[in-house]
């Protein structure tokens, strides 16, 4: 048998914006992302002799083909037309599930990389195509990093990295948004708050991270908080506690908040521990 181990990093949304749905179904998106060092471990074990399994360490998280690692592995070795003899994946969770952080599609990706580690058989374009049949924000948790996503998310364009001093503090409330339903409100009520990517890309040139932290926008948030108005909440509060700016990531439930700096993230991480049940401290990686 063979071991392979990978690290999966959670995402952050700088900023999202709709465009518009798209003949196929899906809608055109443009966000600035970032990802960030709160992570997953995923483990393969190739040539088993066994049926197909993943597991995880974290109740409620899909087994069997319902997971996006499963059906990476599964596209990954029908496009290179091998066999593994028997594979099994496990998966360690410290992403928040259905928060908004890219945790399953992260973990994907963690799986095709390591395969194609082990294999190599396709270009880094090549493994990205593949990822985007399994789900759209695996592109970018392939690619990684500072990025401009476009298109369904898999039109990437790398960007400079924040600034060594920008740290997130994390806060996932006690709900899970459905992101297929959310896109029906947005088509049905449309867009009320957009980013000003060219802004934030100017900031991240810049390496400027007030300006970073005043041009966090997400369109889905204005619907999110008018359901759940905790995320105002959140978000006021990590406010009130030095962040630069804060907001939703992805369709949520994690709310986010940038500082300039570790203690002040830590600082500010430790106050929220008090009135919520989930708050973790990242950095951009």
């Amino acid at each position: 048998m063979i071991p392979l181990r990978e690290t999966a990093c959670g995402k952050l949304n700088l900023t999202l914006d709709i465009l518009g749905r798209r003949p196929d179904g899906y809608h055109d998106l443009d966000m600035v992302m970032c990802s960030v060092s709160l992570s997953d471990e995923v483990r393969l074990m190739l040539g088993t002799g066994q049926p197909w399994t993943v597991v995880c360490d974290r109740p409620g998280i899909p087994d069997g083909q319902g997971n996006l690692c499963w059906k990476a592995a599964r596209a990954y070795f029908d496009a290179a037309a091998l066999d593994p003899g028997g594979l099994r994946i496990e998966i360690c969770k410290a992403i928040p599930a259905q928060a908004g952080m890219a945790g399953g599609s992260s973990d994907a990706a963690a799986v095709l990389r390591a395969l194609n580690r082990h294999y190599g058989r396709f270009t880094e374009t090549q493994l990205r195509a593949i990822g985007l049949t399994v789900g759209s924000d695996v592109p970018y948790c392939l690619f990684g990093g500072a990025a401009l996503a476009q298109g369904r998310g898999e039109i990437l364009t790398r960007l400079p990295a924040l600034p060594e001093n920008a740290c997130f503090v994390l806060v996932k409330p006690e709900f899970s948004v459905s992101t297929p339903a959310l896109f029906r409100r947005i088509d049905a009520e449309g867009v009320t708050e957009r980013p000003d990517n060219a802004a934030m890309v100017a900031a991240l040139e810049a390496g400027d991270l007030p300006a970073i932290g005043r041009l966090l926008q997400n369109a889905f948030e204005p619907i999110v908080a008018q359901t759940y108005p905790v995320v105002q909440e959140i978000r006021t509060t990590l406010l009130e506690n030095g962040a630069l700016g804060a907001r939703l990531t992805g369709t949520g439930s994690v709310v986010f908040g940038l500082f300039d700096g570790e203690e002040k993230a830590a600082s500010a991480a430790e106050t929220l521990r008090a009135r919520y049940p989930e708050v973790h401290t990242a950095k951009a990686v």
